[in-house]
């Protein structure tokens, strides 16, 4: 596949690699020690076009096609050390803007959707429970119809930017059966009256991406707040799913990237028994597969992009992106760190938080045992 880029996405590519170079790691060991999420960087991502990448020019964003938002993506992740920032940013993207892009109406868009886009608000999906995960269908939150609206009863875990957040998109039970129609999507603010945010989650990585309990006691919202129609949750939710896991990771290959330069130049420049430690196969044939999965990482991402431009993307196909991307970034993170030896474990080095956050890829999203899952259902299996 031949990557050829516009003129124009060269200069947005370039310039998303400068501002967060520039502006979005400040003080990132530290903010990381203490799970500390920055609003600085949010907006300094919301005034480069981050969030509203995806989002169509009325409704506040640039309305990007999918080749552009991976390419964004791929540069914020060269650029910008703070995956829990990436992370934060994504979850609104794919799991809050999506959602009421595609099923919201257009007083819920003009609403929601500027805010999003330009950083002074934050969004979020709350889908998890501490009793269901993949399965959806084992939910035990509901939603009762209540003088004017709806009632919410239920508790959501595992929820990311829920500390910060504005805009919870909650998914509840509007019928007893276990059915695809059996479960509905509502708009949630942050002050509706009977619902409470816990306390942040402690993580072993990710730490700068706020994670939390939201709990629904009575919540009241207004009808005005189902997103889609009746029954329409799980159709919600699988879409900003397929888009999730086509680009949840689109900025670790960009990471990979910049990981891959370093070791590079470390190997090149680090002397051990009179010769630079790239002359040993054991560094450099790490260095080569890194090489080799970020190549085919980029052309798996890249491929997605262009198949969702074209409206002939399968579940299937954005499930291999999560699964090769989520590996990819894993193996290439514990190399960086084995080629850079006792200095790559520690902290300063800031390698082994890469290996702390890339872990987590192989969870969220669907775990890589569901996207294989996935992709097996596709081959017939």
């Amino acid at each position: 596949m031949d990557l050829e880029w516009t003129d124009e996405q060269r200069a947005l590519r370039d310039e998303v690699v400068r501002v967060a170079t520039a502006e979005l790691n400040r003080d990132l060991v530290r903010r990381d020690r203490q799970s500390e999420f920055s609003p600085e960087a949010w907006k300094a991502c919301a005034a480069l076009g981050i969030q509203g990448l995806p989002v169509p020019e009325e409704w506040g964003g640039s309305g990007a096609d999918p080749p552009t938002v991976a390419l964004a993506l791929e540069a914020l992740g060269y650029g910008c050390r703070d995956n829990g920032l990436i992370f934060s940013v994504n979850a609104q993207m794919w799991s809050c803007e999506l959602p009421l892009v595609t099923f919201g109406t257009d007083e819920q868009r003009r609403r929601y959707l500027p805010g999003l886009c330009d950083g002074s608000r934050v969004g979020v999906q709350a889908m998890t429970e501490p009793d269901s995960g993949s399965d959806a269908y084992a939910m035990a939150t509901t939603a009762t119809r209540s003088a004017g609206g709806w009632a919410l009863n239920g508790v959501k875990t595992f929820i990311t930017n829920a500390p910060i957040a504005d805009l919870f998109v909650v998914f509840a039970r509007t019928a007893a059966e276990r059915t695809i129609g059996s479960i509905s999507a509502f708009l949630v603010e942050r002050d509706a009256p009977g619902l409470t945010v816990g306390p942040p989650f402690e993580k072993m990585g990710l730490r700068t991406s706020p994670m939390a309990e939201v709990v629904l006691r009575d919540c009241r919202v207004p009808e005005k707040s189902l997103l889609g129609p009746m029954g329409g949750g799980l159709a919600a939710f699988t879409t900003s799913m397929d888009w999730e896991r086509s680009f949840i990771l689109a900025s670790a290959v960009g990471t990979m990237q910049r990981q891959l330069e370093r070791c590079v130049a470390y190997a090149s420049e680090r002397r051990q028994f009179g010769q630079p430690i790239g002359k040993f196969q054991a560094v450099s044939h790490r260095i080569a597969e890194m090489r080799i999965r970020l190549e085919t990482a980029r052309l798996l991402l890249h491929q997605q992009a262009l198949r969702k431009a074209r409206g002939l993307s399968t579940p299937a196909d954005a499930a291999m992106v999560k699964a090769h991307l989520s590996d990819c970034f894993l193996r290439s993170s514990l190399d960086a760190l084995q080629i850079h030896g006792g200095y790559g474990y520690m902290v300063d080095a800031e390698l082994e938080r890469d290996v702390r956050d890339a872990i987590a890829g192989h969870i969220y999203s669907g775990t890589s045992e569901i996207q294989r899952n996935i992709i097996a259902a596709y081959l017939g299996l």
